[in-house]
């Protein structure tokens, strides 16, 4: 019963938060809701810390419940099935070779850059944290969250081929960096620093490829069930079923959820929507999933305000805080620098884009529910006080900026 009255005040402030935003702040809608809720959770903190006894329940409620399972289990599947329906197969096709490398190479590059910088930055800082949990944070602060700020892009005429790749590239280095974050984390749980390739290869092949095969499959049957019926109620039903049965699969196999998650979004919101629905159909798919991508959005930055309640002084982490900010932004420019530098693309990045991609790459929902999700005993409070100090630079300084960024003349189609 506590789980359903925690979900109901939530979806609450949800709906208040959206028209405080629309009434007054007058932002992108997700973007809008999420300062709201950032600003709620640093009111949550505060008044935590004033009157220690007023949160008493919620604190208890986050102590208790098994957030690995409802935010790894639940939102992030919803976050990125509801991601992927809108990206289209054509634009994704002709972006192929910047997707792939950047949601594969540059994870890898992202994770051991920033995992290994927080690492001397802590030892420098005297604060004795091993290399695998650095690793670890490497992995949950590397996959973006451009779904944000794709509204500015298109407003600030941003090119269509550079608008793909953020997007992609944002989808599927979250699949992928989920795997990477549940190895690394594996690993931490073990307490084993010993890495054997081969092994984390094999286990990396298996979950991705698995997990990618189960979601095209998934998402061809579904649009299959849709093809044979007209009726937008039942055809909506079909694709949160996917999510939902999808995940459940996903974990009795062994293999990623999130790339299944991905697959499946991409089939039906390509061959589903082609071949398979209504015009009306289409329109009532798209706003159900823009609808929930807003509301998980929300609720996952409430979450993680209560979850601040019970870190005993947050103020002990502004320095490393801020200066994760700037590590996390500097890996992000290698990831993206190096291999456009290394790798023969088609047509090289010019600066601007570069600059753009970097920028444009916001941490959001799944940092949020990855640092949720890390067990107490490997320093959780540290790890998700840095990840909300980024998850805000990013949301608010970067997100509200990237507009005017992209609306500057020079940008050209790459």
């Amino acid at each position: 019963m506590e789980l359903y009255y925690t979900f109901s005040i939530l979806i609450v402030f949800s709906a208040i938060f959206a028209y405080l935003n629309l009434r007054f702040l007058k932002l992108p809608s997700t973007i809008g809701i999420m300062i709201i809720a950032l600003v709620a959770s640093l009111i949550l903190v505060t008044m935590g810390r004033t009157f220690p006894h007023l949160f008493d329940n919620a604190t208890k409620f986050i102590a208790g419940v098994d957030l690995e399972e409802i935010l790894m289990g639940a939102m992030l599947n919803f976050l990125l099935f509801a991601g992927a329906i809108h990206i289209r197969m054509d634009d994704l096709r002709e972006q192929r070779r910047y997707v792939i490398v950047f949601s594969t190479i540059s994870v890898l590059i992202s994770t051991v850059a920033v995992g290994g910088m927080l690492y001397f930055v802590l030892q420098w800082l005297h604060m004795e944290i091993p290399l695998i949990q650095c690793l670890v944070f490497g992995a949950l602060i590397s996959p973006t969250d451009p779904i944000a700020v794709l509204s500015i892009l298109k407003q600030a005429g941003v090119p269509k081929s550079l608008e793909t790749k953020i997007a992609g590239e944002s989808l599927f280095n979250d699949g992928v960096a989920v795997v990477v974050f549940l190895t690394l984390l594996q690993l931490a749980r073990e307490s084993s620093t010993e890495f054997s390739l081969s092994h984390v290869s094999v286990l990396l092949l298996k979950e991705a490829l698995g997990g990618f095969a189960v979601g095209v499959l998934l998402g061809y049957t579904a649009s299959l069930a849709m093809k044979k019926i007209d009726n937008y109620k039942v055809e909506v039903l079909i694709s949160l079923a996917v999510v939902t049965g999808g995940h459940l699969l996903a974990k009795a196999m062994h293999i990623s959820g999130p790339l299944t998650m991905v697959a499946a979004g991409i089939v039906i919101g390509n061959y589903g929507k082609t071949h398979a629905m209504s015009a009306t159909t289409q329109d009532y798919l798209d706003k159900f999933w823009e609808l929930t991508d807003e509301i998980m959005n929300a609720c996952l930055f409430l979450l993680i305000g209560l979850e601040l309640l019970l870190i005993p002084d947050l103020g002990r982490y502004w320095l490393i805080g801020f200066l994760g900010i700037a590590i996390v932004l500097l890996a992000r420019f290698l990831s993206i620098r190096i291999p456009s530098l290394i790798i023969p693309f088609r047509e090289r990045l010019d600066r601007r884009s570069v600059v753009i991609l970097v920028w444009g790459g916001l941490r959001g929902g799944v940092s949020v529910a990855l640092a949720l999700s890390i067990d107490e005993h490997l320093n959780k409070p540290l790890l998700v006080a840095i990840t909300y100090f980024v998850v805000v630079f990013s949301i608010i300084v970067q997100g509200l900026t990237i507009g005017k960024l992209t609306g500057a003349k020079g940008v050209r189609e790459c």
